[in-house]
């Protein structure tokens, strides 16, 4: 039987003693608008540090690239990122593990009113990509378009360009559909844009039926081993918090102001995709359905976003150690 997250940390707060009086500072590089900081704010609204047993030093981080040299040149102990990066960190030597965040990825957006039905109706079209040519949704878009035998590459014109870029093209008809990160995403649907494709109909139309983690906690496992309760600690109080924020309107209430959008149909369509990435379980499955992922990822990349290994790196996913 599969473990629920929050019973499988709250074992481990259990065994390892959390009780102990000595609290550890975790440094935590977040992005200065990143949903991360929603669950920060939670942390405090909802009291849930009274009884941590960390204290948090907060870094404020301009973008994900930051973040990456702020965690390997040590100034930080913790950042937000995925996995994919660190199995490829580890293939060079480097200690780097990763628990889960959130599942929630990207999506293809269209216009309501666009005659898009499938992605083979985008042959001939102007697609609007965000993240680039090595961007996971546009990699696994194109292993669909294979599957399907429809040569995406070669039949549709391709923009690369910001996230707020394509948006604003979209609006303005300079695109015919983009594929972009699941918070401008939302946006667009609180609009009126329709979803063609999400990332967990993306993954089911690929033969992958589990919710994979897109993002997660990221940090030294030397430094996990060190100070396991307190990492144990974390997650379970930020889980607490981000469960808060999806059942209680007045702790979400409280947040708003974060989601930098001054309508409600936008904020509760935020709110509904952010919490549809919520981690409920994490195995075995989940753990295999990911080293299907990246044997996609890696064969459409050219080992580029992957590197030479042939599997996800052993370590990758951090697991406590047995009490």
């Amino acid at each position: 039987m599969k473990i629920k997250i929050f019973v499988f940390i709250f074992g481990i707060l259990y065994f390892t003693n959390i009780f102990s009086a000595e609290k550890v500072q975790i440094r935590l590089g977040v992005l200065v608008f990143g949903t991360v900081n929603w669950e920060l704010n939670a942390l405090k609204n909802e009291a849930l540090l009274e009884t941590a047993k960390f204290t948090l030093s907060i870094q404020k981080l301009a973008n994900p690239q930051a973040g990456k040299i702020a965690l390997q040149s040590g100034s930080v102990d913790m950042i937000v990122s995925d996995w994919i990066w660190v199995s490829k960190l580890r293939t060079q030597g480097e200690d780097f593990t990763f628990f889960p965040y959130s599942t929630t990825a990207g999506a293809l957006m269209v216009p309501d009113q666009s005659p898009l039905k499938t992605i083979q109706d985008l042959q001939g079209k102007k697609l609007g990509i965000a993240g680039g040519e090595l961007d996971k949704n546009w990699l696994l878009l194109q292993a669909l378009a294979q599957q399907k035998s429809f040569d995406i590459n070669q039949l549709i014109t391709k923009v690369y360009a910001a996230p707020p870029l394509l948006t604003h093209q979209l609006l303005n008809q300079k695109v015919d559909a983009i594929i972009t990160y699941w918070h401008f995403a939302a946006r667009l649907e609180a609009q009126g844009y329709r979803q063609l494709l999400d990332g967990k109909n993306l993954l089911n139309q690929l033969g992958i039926q589990q919710a994979v983690p897109t993002l997660g906690y990221v940090f030294k496992q030397s430094w996990a081993e060190q100070h396991p309760q307190a990492l144990a600690n974390f997650l379970m109080l930020t889980a607490k918090a981000k469960n808060k924020l999806c059942t209680l309107d007045s702790a979400w209430n409280k947040i708003r102001p974060l989601t930098k959008a001054n309508d409600l149909k936008t904020q509760k369509t935020l709110r509904t995709r952010y919490c549809a990435g919520q981690i409920t379980q994490w195995g075995a499955e989940e753990k295999q359905a990911a080293e299907k992922i990246y044997q996609l990822l890696r064969t459409l990349s050219h080992n580029k976003l992957t590197g030479d290994s042939k599997h996800i790196q052993t370590g990758t996913f951090w697991s406590f150690p047995p009490p």
